[in-house]
């Protein structure tokens, strides 16, 4: 055997199993490394709003957009752009799809809640860290994006559900059941507000500004 062959053949066999041992040492040391930090309210709130560090600023034109269709709607009519909130709203006989999600049937003999749906939300709120000063501003920003129903559309933008989320689908990230069920919505929606805005009342703040949150 040429003194160059042996060269060659050494070579390899350092790369093949220097190799090897390098993978082994990695894995052992990654399967004894502490598991990371579980996800804070905080960074599970802007996961919810769809973008971990910044609002979405596509679903935000589209809710300006909205608004503006909507009001140019209202002086069509002669009547005023805020005579009565709810007029945006129709009630889904089929809830939406989108995102994968087909279309879905409510549950036979179930109907919406509204008194119902607020009892939840106010039980939920100490778990994302709100206070109950906090409940009025929730209460008034609900009623005027759906008045508590988990049924409710925008005609305009398409934002759907208690929280009147846009697209509907990213309550997805609460459950499954988002189509459907209002407490799945409602948890949705107090980790959007928690993530973008900090409380209910700097949502409602930002709403009575803007029109839309």
């Amino acid at each position: 055997m040429t003194p160059k062959r042996v060269v060659i053949i050494g070579l390899s066999a350092v790369i093949v199993f220097g190799g090897g041992g390098f993978v082994a040492y990695r894995a052992i040391e990654n399967a004894s490394a502490p598991p990371p930090d579980p996800l804070s309210l905080e960074d599970l709130g802007r996961l919810a709003g769809g973008d971990f560090g910044a609002p979405d600023p596509e679903a935000d034109a589209l809710k300006e957009a909205a608004l503006q269709a909507y009001k140019a709607d209202k002086l069509k009519e002669g009547r005023a752009a805020n005579d009565d909130p709810l007029d945006v709203i129709e009630i889904k006989k089929q809830a939406p799809g989108g995102d994968g999600f087909p279309p879905a049937n409510f549950p036979p003999g179930s109907d919406p809640s509204p008194g119902s749906n607020k009892a939840t939300a106010k039980a939920m709120l100490s778990s994302f860290g709100f206070g109950a000063d906090q409940w009025g501003c929730l209460e008034s920003l609900w009623h005027k994006e759906s008045g508590w129903n988990e049924r409710a559309m925008n005609r305009y933008s398409g934002a759907y559900g208690i929280p009147q989320s846009l697209p509907g689908s990213k309550m997805a990230s609460a459950g499954s059941d988002w189509q459907t069920n209002a407490a799945t919505q409602i948890k949705w929606g107090l980790g959007y507000i928690k993530g973008r805005y900090g409380t209910p009342c700097g949502a409602w703040g930002h709403s009575q500004a803007k029109g839309w949150y």
